[in-house]
């Protein structure tokens, strides 16, 4: 399995990048290729790793560039390389950091999309109190049909299933209400399209998404995205109000300290990093999409996330569930 890693996108790129695939090399089989300026990330390829390879790459793509720019203009970029490789098939999968619309953009541009899918989205992991569980889309085509949200839920069950290993996942529609009848046109329409299949269980409010055992949730991009990030920045809130807390006082430290466990494991399941990415679901190919932000610990995570995306063999499995979809209604 090949694993092609955009070394130059994101903000600490391509030391952070770099570093993120030298921590997973030992915890994958996998063949990592960083994919960039050679002479920019020699110098922080330390070690001898027999599963990390350099492919050049003679350009690179800005995180404020514009998406269509980006691939029409840098033909030799770093992301236009690797979204290449994994169309010829040199590479199985790949992982970005960068700028998100230029990913979206190239990998559409480059792979196109599924038979049967018409856009594709981004499926963010997200914690809840039974687990995780699916947000899409997040990111990736904000303005979408009803029909658009069925498939993401197609597709949102397929990666559950596949990746995440669950068994018969739930589907639920973002909404300002529980009830049947709630929302505007879009939500309606889309409810009338879901409703029926014995995997969707409803609408779902904002305020339980985090508190119910959902599997997937869907809504447009737009929806989505500003849902990902204020659960972002309550996340990083809560952690720094808890900082602020404990006194920063050895001593006075002491009480707190049997508090660490309990904090621990709360900032792992809070924590971006710890998840990786989120990858894009739609296209002949997958990309996993990681924060323009990551550093080392949420490359190497992303790294492993793709290894499950092509273990999982989730391509096929959407395909079959497109399918069968189709085949159900004839």
């Amino acid at each position: 399995m090949n694993i092609a890693v955009d070394a130059m996108g994101g903000d600490e790129a391509p030391r952070e990048i770099v570093k993120g695939a030298m921590d997973a090399a030992p915890l994958t089989c996998a063949n990592i290729q960083l994919i960039g300026h050679t002479d920019k990330i020699r110098p922080f390829l330390t070690g001898k790793h027999s599963n990390i390879e350099i492919v050049h790459a003679e350009e690179w793509v800005e995180m404020d560039e514009k998406p269509l720019d980006a691939y029409r203009k840098k033909k030799d970029s770093s992301l236009r390389v690797a979204a290449n490789m994994v169309k010829d098939g040199s590479s199985d999968v790949m992982v970005s950091a960068g700028n998100t619309g230029g990913a979206v953009a190239t990998c559409q541009l480059t792979w196109r999309q599924l038979p049967g899918i018409h856009r594709p989205c981004i499926a963010s992991v997200m914690p809840h109190m039974a687990g995780q569980f699916l947000l899409l889309d997040s990111g990736a085509s904000p303005d979408v049909d009803p029909e658009h949200l069925f498939e993401f839920a197609l597709m949102g069950r397929a990666y559950a299933q596949k990746v995440q290993g669950k068994k018969d996942p739930s589907v639920y529609l973002l909404n300002i209400g529980e009830e049947e009848g709630k929302g505007n046109a879009f939500a309606k329409q889309t409810y009338k399209l879901l409703k029926g299949h014995p995997w969707f269980k409803g609408n779902i409010e904002g305020k339980d998404i985090f508190q119910k055992p959902a599997d997937v949730v869907v809504c447009d991009a737009f929806v989505g995205n500003i849902v990902l990030k204020t659960s972002e920045g309550i996340a990083e809130l809560m952690m720094k109000l808890i900082r602020q807390g404990v006194p920063t006082h050895p001593i006075a430290r002491i009480p707190y300290l049997p508090l660490r466990g309990i904090f621990a494991p709360l900032k792992r399941k809070m924590d971006w990093a710890e998840i990786g990415g989120s990858p894009l679901l739609g296209l002949n190919g997958v990309c996993i999409i990681a924060h323009g932000r990551s550093d080392a610990r949420a490359i190497k995570n992303a790294i492993l996330m793709a290894e499950k995306t092509v273990q999982g063999n989730l391509l096929d499995t959407i395909k079959q569930s497109v399918c069968d979809e189709v085949k159900g209604e004839q």
